[in-house]
């Protein structure tokens, strides 16, 4: 039988705590969730790994380094509202449930939806509401939020998404540019959002966040 709590203490030890992630409810949040219950069965031994796991064409949970930085960056507090876009099966719900008031988490794949819900409860993660939608449109009837994180690449942001936060917001996402990739923390001021570069990194870019090629004569 795996020993996951110790595979979890591991993934802090040696994936987190040596990529400058400091912040304490980081670290007792991604100790405290049990990350194999919110990843495919068949991936349940991979669950600690320090690589992205497959979830579906274009879809991903983020490796524990990046995910961790990305919240560090963001700094989520007691307060926030929070809206996950592409939350897949649920973990990233579920561990920043233990550090804000509350999580939006959106998925377009129904399947996804319904099982990233059904584990959130079993887990007893009572502040976080999964809904069944595109992800470029975001959840606009529960915000505007404080923070958004984009769990995968993007190309472009929609402006549905940027309306969803709040002036003085915080956004993360992993920019597809380059060949690595590169997580970029963006803050709304005046209603527009100036981004800043956190450190290289990459994942599938999330449908409805391609850039569409222009037509070509």
């Amino acid at each position: 039988m795996p020993d996951f709590d110790a595979r979890r203490l591991l993934m802090v030890d040696t994936q987190v705590r040596p990529s400058d992630v400091t912040r304490l409810p980081i670290i007792e949040a991604m100790l405290a969730v049990p990350r194999e219950v919110y990843v495919p069965a068949a991936l349940r031994e991979a669950a600690y790994i320090g690589e992205n796991l497959a979830l579906a064409k274009d879809r991903t949970i983020l490796d524990p380094r990046t995910f961790s930085k990305m919240l560090e960056a963001l700094d989520l507090g007691p307060g926030d509202l929070v809206l996950d876009l592409g939350c897949g099966l649920g973990y990233s719900a579920a561990v920043m449930a233990r550090m804000a008031d509350a999580v939006v988490a959106v998925e377009e794949d129904g399947a996804m939806a319904r099982e990233a819900l059904a584990t959130l409860s079993e887990q007893g993660v009572d502040n976080v509401a999964v809904e069944h939608a595109a992800l470029a449109e975001g959840a606009p009837r529960h915000g505007p939020y404080d923070a958004i994180v984009v769990e995968g690449a993007i190309d472009i942001l929609p402006d549905a998404i940027c309306d969803q936060l709040k002036e003085g917001g915080r956004i993360v996402a992993l920019s597809s540019e380059g060949a690595l990739g590169a997580a970029r923390l963006g803050h709304k001021v005046g209603g527009a959002l100036s981004w800043r570069f956190l450190f290289n990194a990459g994942a599938p870019v999330l449908p409805g966040f391609a850039r569409i090629p222009e037509f070509e004569f």
